[in-house]
């Protein structure tokens, strides 16, 4: 009798000393709205982006460059722009309404230095059909006088597909070939995002090149594996994040005229 009246006391004490603690919360489980119910609760104004007003450019009309562009080549006057590719002796090309390569008077680059850019060229390969594959029509047009998009009478000529006209030299073949004949203006309209190197010399990001060929979208954000090379891989090597482009001498008088550039962040 004592052992169960015991045994009735000690329960009785706990369970007073259990209803003296504190109760914890219990976590209340959050319900998780689906992607739809979100959005109908969403106000429009939340989605509205007002950090940045983009500036107001006036588009060229029938072809003239837009009211930003730099001007690199739309006459004779222009031809300050330019200078000989071993950065010293002046143009030998002829320059009047357009410039033309002289042949064997070597290649020449701009005076500025360009990284992430727009760039509009029209080139003319000469009427006058000479040469077959590369040597007929052939220059080149190199962002940074490293990566080069080819110029070639690619018009029922015959040669190694990424070499002619609208490849990324040895590199990239253009999705199609839209060229026009000899002695006829062609366009390239280009998006060239320049390469990015570590402060240690390594690669960090790839050269990108967008190209539209008399108005075709023939490379599409293609990556480039390193600057042009003629015999073998092409390797990246450190340089500055802007640089100026060239325009190719090959042995042929390729014409050029209309060269503008709008520089990109």
């Amino acid at each position: 009798m004592k052992k169960v009246s015991l045994l009735l006391i000690m329960g009785a004490m706990t369970t007073q000393i259990m209803a003296q603690q504190p109760q914890q919360p219990q976590p209340q489980q959050q319900s998780v709205q689906p992607p739809q119910q979100q959005r109908q609760q969403m106000k429009p104004e939340e989605t509205e982006d007002w950090s940045r007003r983009p500036a107001i450019v006036t588009p060229g009309k029938y072809g003239a460059p837009p009211s930003d562009a730099i001007i690199l080549y739309g006459g004779p006057q222009d031809i300050v722009n330019w200078v000989h590719e071993n950065g010293s002796a002046p143009v030998k090309w002829t320059a009047d309404s357009a410039l033309t390569v002289v042949p064997r008077t070597g290649g020449i680059k701009t005076t500025r230095s360009f990284g992430n850019c727009q760039l509009h060229v029209e080139w003319r390969t000469p009427s006058v059909v000479s040469g077959t594959s590369q040597g007929r029509g052939n220059s080149g047009i190199f962002l940074m006088g490293l990566y080069e998009l080819q110029v070639l009478d690619s018009y029922n000529n015959e040669t190694y597909y990424n070499g002619q006209a609208g490849s990324i030299y040895k590199q990239h073949i253009p999705l199609v070939n839209a060229s026009l004949g000899p002695g006829v203006w062609q366009t390239y309209d280009i998006v060239f995002t320049a390469p990015k190197f570590q402060t240690n010399g390594e690669l960090l990001k790839p050269a990108y090149f967008t190209v539209f060929h008399n108005g075709v979208l023939i490379l599409n954000n293609v990556s480039l594996r390193g600057p042009t090379e003629y015999i073998g891989i092409p390797v990246y090597k450190a340089h500055e994040s802007k640089l100026p482009i060239s325009l190719q001498e090959h042995g042929n008088p390729v014409s050029f005229r209309n060269i503008w550039v709008r520089e990109l962040q």
